[in-house]
């Protein structure tokens, strides 16, 4: 059996990413990759990420959220990788504004 790595990063979207189903297309990320964590918008026009998960799979979601879905322009992405925690499991969208 092949032992992944695991890894947290903590992530901060810019861009057009409010509006355009970006936390809604994330947690299909993550739960077709196997991640968990959350996604919430926040009240600057940015988009906020916690990801946990084998290594090459939030390696994949971040991939991803530097294009995100079909309407959003990223502009920016600010990534801090954080030592795993394995503190959620399952990913969730976050409302708390």
């Amino acid at each position: 059996m092949i032992n992944f790595l695991k890894t947290r990063a903590h992530i901060f979207i810019s861009g057009r990413v409010q509006g355009v189903f970006f936390r809604e297309t994330a947690k299909k990320k993550a739960d077709r990759f196997g991640v968990s964590g959350w996604v919430k918008n926040l009240k600057d026009g940015r988009v906020e990420a916690v990801l946990e998960g084998d290594e090459e799979k939030v390696g994949s979601l971040v991939k991803w959220a530097k294009r995100g879905p079909f309407f959003a322009k990223v502009n920016n992405l600010e990534f801090f990788k954080e030592d795993y925690k394995g503190e959620f499991s399952s990913f969730e969208i976050r409302y708390d504004l």
